[in-house]
């Protein structure tokens, strides 16, 4: 049994760690613009409207044309239709090409008890099994029967607190019971039982530092 599953465990990271590093990430749903986002508007009939865009900390862009406008949240689709909605008035029928130039790659954080804390980029589905792998698996020092995941709760500081058992699920191939990981998940992996886990933390902020608090 317990060759079996470190022979899973072996073939779930070789494949993680083989996954080729695209320009854009591929999370099974389509790219979302975020603050800080960066990309060219390219008009192919009016090219003198061109524009380098840059999203502001409020996912806010300022557009030649219509001024000041919502993007963060959107699909580059959707992101489209809205600008061509909203010139309408102004051209007619513009023809629109959205390019991105840079871009936040979405990523969770493992701290804590393993070898390589820091970010792990999402390219695709991310358990948080495969994610401490990534991060070169636990220390020995690591108490991994008690993995905290912090989950932002929208756009503010809130997060939520889940625990996870990966000692289980990892020397039990229990792997349908690991935690499907959302980007900007952070795991946090002790030394130590925490004796009292708050549902509800504040992140200040929310990145590599972490400063969590309970509320």
């Amino acid at each position: 049994m317990k060759k079996s599953v470190s022979l899973l465990l072996l073939l779930l990271s070789a494949s993680w760690l083989s996954a080729r590093a695209d320009d854009l990430p591929t999370v099974g749903t389509p790219y979302k613009l975020r603050p800080g986002d960066e990309f060219l508007l390219a008009y192919r009939i009016t090219p003198e409207f061109n524009q380098d865009v840059t999203l502001g900390p409020d996912g806010h862009a300022n557009l030649y044309i219509v001024g000041d406008v919502q993007l963060s949240g959107l699909t580059l689709q959707q992101a489209h239709d809205l600008i061509i909605q909203k010139e309408a008035s102004r051209l007619n029928q513009p023809e629109l090409s959205i390019v991105m130039k840079d871009f936040d790659k979405p990523f969770v954080i493992v701290s804590g008890e393993v070898v390589l804390p820091g970010r792990i980029l999402v390219r695709q589905e991310l358990t948080a099994l495969q994610a401490v792998m990534l991060a070169g698996g636990f220390k020995e020092t690591a108490k991994d029967t008690q993995v905290l995941v912090y989950r932002r709760l929208g756009q503010g500081d809130l997060a939520e607190v889940h625990e996870i058992n990966l000692h289980r699920i990892r020397k039990k191939a229990q792997l349908q019971n690991d935690m499907l990981l959302q980007p900007g998940d952070m795991l946090m992996i002790p030394v130590n039982k925490v004796e009292h886990v708050q549902r509800y933390v504040r992140l200040n902020p929310f990145g590599l530092g972490y400063n969590l608090s309970a509320i």
